[in-house]
């Protein structure tokens, strides 16, 4: 056996159903297993989509709108005081000197350092004096109990 010689299995596949080609041909005669007559039996029609209800005055039409997105929301990339714990153990980042969003995007722990925001997920042990654009209140506390840092940094 190789790959010249391979095929489907039996069963597998089947012939192309031709449809509207007379009712000899086992497959819709003449309207084409469409059904008879109306908007969905010709040509061009097409499936309703998934939330139309039948002339009914749709959900999403019928509950109040509520709520506003920003046009111009201020965004951070974010760094979790875990992970700079796991770069310092790796010696990836110095604990005596500061943590900068330019000492984090050089390690990879950010991708950009327009706006860098610390949270709290993790545990952090060693004293580090960190600065960012934003922090967590649970990510300020964490690196205060181990005895760093937090400076704030202005845009």
């Amino acid at each position: 056996m190789d790959l010249s010689n391979l095929k489907p299995a039996e069963g597998a596949t089947h012939s192309e159903q031709r449809l509207g080609r007379g009712e000899g041909s086992g497959r819709g005669g003449h309207s084409s297993t469409r059904g008879t007559k109306g908007q969905s039996s010709r040509s061009g029609a097409k499936e309703r989509p998934i939330f139309f209800e039948g002339g009914q005055t749709p959900l999403f039409q019928r509950v109040p709108k509520h709520g506003f997105n920003s046009p111009f929301p201020t965004e951070y990339s974010v760094a979790n005081v875990g992970r700079i714990q796991i770069l310092v153990d790796e010696g990836r980042i110095d604990p005596d000197e500061v943590v900068t969003p330019e000492a984090l995007e050089e390690v990879g722990a950010v991708r950009t350092t327009d706006r860098v925001k610390i949270l709290g997920d993790g545990v952090i042990e060693d004293s580090l004096e960190v600065a960012a654009h934003a922090f967590s209140d649970s990510a300020k506390e964490q690196i205060e109990d181990a005895g760093g840092s937090v400076e704030i940094l202005e845009d």
